[in-house]
């Protein structure tokens, strides 16, 4: 990935004065997915501040992709960082587990709930994210419940775009900066369909499997109650709409727990309200980081593309 020389060397003093931010703080807790933006943040915040001045934290649950966990850990591992690890609770909180729109302020209220009195504990005043100057143009519920535990958002504040934390990221070697954005598994399922331990366990199954086939690239498997609808990286999506592949396709899907398997023909990136004006279509997805699920009532602009098979068992039913 490359900038122009002009917009690199913008990148570049944001970092610069990124770094000033976090020489400034006494200490820091991150709150750390393993995520582009979170894994950039705390390993500028290392090499700024020290190890001792920096505990990135890891909230486990059942919506936090194994995959995600261990790249948090490679990258900690790899840079230093100290991690605490914690296991939050919002699986049993029922404003949550209903999936509302608003679904992320619940998650995020419960995991910087659990942050502050820890942070408290250990003499650190600072909580931050890694936020960035992009999520501010999206609905992210989650951001509100940040705000009201007094998160900080150093990227966010100083300016910094997602393309351009994936070109600092690459400059320090930093192997997330070209990892496709990965929010909670819960994301997959559609507003209203009750979030469960059972269907986010298919939804990462399905989706580890087909990385297993080599799809590469955003990908995301969709919960549609019986039926799981694949979104594809426009790269991949001409090749796995082949009948021979869409077979294979369908019964790695099928084998995770779905009852049957769509592709959806417009790929993975088809824009949609976020929940804010209307309903979101089947399929569609918001930025990453946000609730990103489809409304239960919508309804699929473009008809799903199966296999052969697919279509027959569905014109029996």
């Amino acid at each position: 990935m490359t900038l122009g020389s002009e917009a690199e060397a913008v990148a570049i003093e944001k970092e610069r004065k990124l770094s000033e931010w976090l020489e400034a703080q006494d200490s820091v807790m991150l709150g750390f997915s393993g995520g582009v933006d979170s894994a950039y943040l705390g390993c500028v915040a290392v090499d700024v501040m020290g190890a001792d001045r920096v505990l990135a934290v890891i909230g486990r649950s059942a919506s936090y992709p194994a995959e995600q966990w261990a790249m948090a850990k490679r990258v900690a591992g790899q840079f230093g960082l100290s991690v605490l690890e914690i296991d939050t609770d919002e699986m049993n909180d029922p404003r949550y587990a209903a999936n509302p729109s608003n679904r992320c302020y619940f998650c995020k209220t419960e995991l910087w709930g659990k942050l502050r009195p820890a942070a408290a504990e250990r003499g650190i005043s600072m909580i931050v994210d890694g936020t960035n100057a992009d999520d501010l143009s999206d609905y992210r519920p989650g951001m509100h419940a940040g705000r009201e535990h007094e998160v900080r958002s150093p990227l966010a504040e100083l300016g910094f775009t997602k393309s351009e934390i994936r070109l600092l990221s690459r400059r320090r070697g930093i192997p997330t900066w070209s990892q496709p954005s990965s929010p909670c598994l819960s994301s997959r399922l559609p507003q209203g369909l009750a979030v469960t331990p059972a269907r986010l366990r298919q939804v990462e199954a399905a989706e580890r499997a087909l990385r297993e086939l080599g799809i590469t690239g955003d990908l995301r498997v969709r919960h549609h109650g019986n039926v799981g609808r694949v979104e594809l990286a426009q790269h991949e999506l001409k090749r796995w709409l082949e009948p021979e592949r869409m077979r294979t396709l369908q019964q790695t899907v099928q084998a995770a727990g779905f009852a049957d398997a769509e592709i959806d023909p417009r790929g993975y990136g088809h824009p949609s309200g976020n929940g804010r004006v209307g309903k979101p279509q089947f399929g569609s997805h918001a930025s990453e980081g946000s609730s990103e699920s489809p409304t239960l009532e919508s309804e699929p602009v473009t008809p799903a593309h199966r296999s052969p098979s697919a279509v027959a068992s569905v014109s029996r039913d």
